[in-house]
Formats: structure tokens, sequence, C-alpha cells
């Protein structure tokens, strides 16, 4: 509910910043910042058909996406992200996705281990040129 409750407000400013943009094409870095974070976060919520993930491998996903570690990725690639950060996670930090799993929260002292976790990712793997 954290992760989603902070989504569903990123998700509407992402939609009223593009409807504006369409007006106009002098855009600060921050809006532009925020209108690419939208579009990644629009390719997060996008799921094959036939390959459904489990509720914590949702949770990881959206927690990276709205804490700004999908950004640097091409919104093109946030599949392979995904499928490379998933397999990541679940074998370096198994016990995080269990976490979520089992509490159906992110405390603070999870949220603090997922960063890690995540940053550890990418110091790993890079979006592709």
């Amino acid at each position: 509910k954290k992760v989603a409750g902070t989504l569903r407000l990123d998700m509407a400013q992402f939609r009223e910043l593009e409807a504006f943009a369409q007006f106009g094409s002098d855009l600060d870095k921050a809006t532009q910042q925020q209108l690419n974070r939208g579009r990644r976060l629009v390719e997060v919520l996008k799921q094959p058909q036939y390959q459904p993930m489990t509720a914590e491998q949702e949770v990881a996903i959206l927690f990276a996406g709205a804490n700004g570690y999908l950004d640097e990725w091409p919104a093109e690639s946030v599949g392979e992200y995904e499928k490379q950060m998933l397999e990541f996670m679940g074998s370096k930090h198994q016990d995080l996705l269990d976490e979520i799993k089992d509490t159906n929260d992110i405390s603070d002292d999870l949220a603090e281990k997922l960063k890690k976790a995540f940053d550890e990712f990418k110091d790993i793997f890079q979006p592709a040129a």
C-alpha cells in the first residue's frame, strides 16, 4: 500500500504534466525528469501476457521505479531491467522478497535494505547504450 500510494500520486502528476507538455516545448530539467520517470512507471505497470509476477516481485519493481532506480534506463529497456533485477533479487536478496511477502509492508529498515540491494544491482548492471 505504501508503494502503490505514492505510485497513484506520481502517475496523476505525470498525466497532468504530459498533457501540459504537449502545449509547450520549453520544459525545465525537473519537469523533463518527472515526465521521463512517469514514462518508465507506465512501462513498469505493463506485464507480459502469461508471465505473472508474485506480489513481492511487483512491490520490489514498483519500489525501484518510484525511488528513481529506473531513471538511467531508457523507457523501452524497462522490461529488461525488470527481468535482470528480479533474477538478481532472487539469487542475491531472496530474503528481502520473503520479508515483503511475510510482512505485507515495507518498513523503514526494509526500505533501506532494498535501496542497498538496488544500489548493488546498479553497480553490476548498466543500461544498454
